[in-house]
């Protein structure tokens, strides 16, 4: 079975953001793909050290081991590409998701390019601007990782303050069902060409 990994980026684990992840993976769970969402907000995520010490062990992991990323790049691994959602924070996302992005990519494509031809897509939330910055932040992961980056009607962001209010944001909430499908359907392109 196809599966999808979704991580929240917003360390208010039943915020908006994981609402938003939860529209997208509810979709394609209808649609017969598995999916799991893991909480990276608010966790501890020590940023990459740029010591390229994945470079010269090629063991597909990094070298700080105190955290879950090791174990995350594993599940990416295996998995069938992935959505990263976060909050917008100062026109951006937040530094744990930062952190997961710099040091999950800087490993994949020490290795072979673990991530290549998997498909990935951004999910943004935020209360009145900076969506489209970090909906770049994020996708520019999958760009560099040679990766699938998968949109909808509209950019994948929502708009809200408090838990819940993204709901409201009808436009939005479309777009986030949208990707669901969207996704669903590359993977099942890929899975009719035997990929």
């Amino acid at each position: 079975m196809k599966k999808i990994l979704a991580f929240n980026g917003s360390p208010n684990r039943n915020g908006n953001t994981f609402i938003a992840l939860n529209i997208v993976t509810n979709e394609l769970n209808q649609q017969g793909i598995a999916t799991e969402i893991i909480q990276i907000g608010g966790t501890d995520i020590r940023p990459c050290l740029g010591c390229r010490k994945c470079i010269e062990t090629k063991d597909q992991s990094c070298i700080i081991k105190t955290d879950a990323v090791n174990h995350y790049i594993k599940l990416m691994h295996e998995s069938d590409g992935f959505i990263i959602g976060s909050p917008v924070y100062t026109s951006n996302i937040t530094s744990e998701t930062k952190a997961f992005i710099d040091r999950t990519t800087f490993v994949a494509k020490a290795n072979n390019m673990m991530f290549q031809g998997k498909i990935g897509a951004p999910v943004v939330v935020a209360t009145k601007s900076g969506a489209n910055f970090a909906y770049a932040a994020i996708n520019f992961m999958f760009g560099i990782s040679g990766m699938a980056s998968i949109g909808s009607s509209y950019w994948n962001s929502v708009f809200g303050k408090l838990p819940g209010d993204i709901l409201n944001d009808e436009e939005g909430v479309t777009s986030l069902i949208k990707l669901g499908t969207n996704i669903a359907h590359f993977l099942n392109i890929k899975t009719d060409k035997g990929e």
